[in-house]
């Protein structure tokens, strides 16, 4: 069933947040509504941006709508998980006058179920052809891809669009993804499942994200990930890990390798000490 998206989130940015949002990625206006515009904007998006889920680890109060996203983003100097990542550049690109779907997906369906319907959005984008724009894997492709099934390669990383049950399609991350996949139909867009699951995914003791902090960030040829308190620095060719020791060592990262003004960064160092002490006992 394809359901209208509520009016909150298919809202366009406004003239002065459109301005903003270009500014913080470092693009002028497209003077063209095509791929190559397309791509421009999908890239500098990723290489601004950190994905992060600290406001679920946390216990940080967090919204869904692409207004609520510009702020914490653009205005406060955060990153932000799906919702948000794809749920701002989709705004963007509305307001710049690109056609954009907003789709409901499911990260691990193929594993979980049906039951991990919504737990993703990601975006349609209709120019020659229809487009997966997707911003908010945090470690999946960089630039747009077009819509139909078969074998990608960017940066020297392999991924996949292929078939699953039904109408449904399955995105395959590359191999070292931290999300190894997730569905999506072509047409599929239900609001109240994402806005639900985001509920879900927020506060539940079982989410994947309110016991472990995820961090990660596109780079110019792979990507930097922080799961915990592990640094990990990925590139086709290469992985290098360190550990984190401390508040001002977690603090730092945030500001120079992910870019993030993170509020008391402090208070983050001690929920991971709990919860490994917890783990611990």
């Amino acid at each position: 069933m394809t359901h209208a998206p509520s009016n909150e989130n298919a809202m366009p940015l406004t003239a002065p947040q459109l301005d903003a949002y270009l500014a913080r990625i470092g693009v002028e206006r497209p003077s063209r509504l095509d791929i190559d515009s397309l791509s421009h904007l999908h890239r500098a998006h990723l290489l601004s941006f950190t994905w992060e889920a600290l406001d679920a680890f946390m216990g940080w109060p967090s919204a869904v709508s692409p207004a609520a996203a510009f702020a914490k983003m653009v205005e406060r100097r955060r990153g932000g998980w799906c919702y948000e990542m794809n749920g701002l550049f989709g705004a963007a690109l509305t307001t710049l006058g690109f056609h954009v779907t907003r789709l409901c997906g499911a990260v691990d369906r193929e594993k979980l179920g049906d039951i991990a319907i919504g737990n993703h959005l990601t975006l349609r984008v209709d120019l020659d052809r229809p487009y997966l724009a997707e911003v908010g894997v945090a470690d999946a492709i960089i630039e747009p891809v077009p819509l139909v099934t078969g074998p990608i390669s960017q940066r020297g990383f392999d991924f996949s669009i292929m078939p699953a049950d039904g109408s449904w399609l399955r995105f395959n991350n590359h191999e070292r993804g931290i999300a190894k996949s997730f569905d999506f139909q072509l047409d599929h867009s239900d609001e109240a499942a994402m806005a639900a699951t985001h509920g879900w995914l927020m506060q539940d003791p079982g989410s994947p994200f309110t016991n472990a902090l995820a961090v990660l960030r596109h780079t110019a040829d792979g990507y930097v990930a922080l799961q915990n308190d592990c640094l990990r620095r990925v590139t086709a060719n290469s992985l290098s890990e360190e550990r984190i020791t401390s508040a001002g060592h977690l603090g730092d990262t945030f500001e120079t390798v992910f870019g993030l003004d993170v509020p008391l960064p402090g208070r983050v160092w001690e929920r991971l000490q709990a919860i490994r002490r917890d783990r611990a006992a």
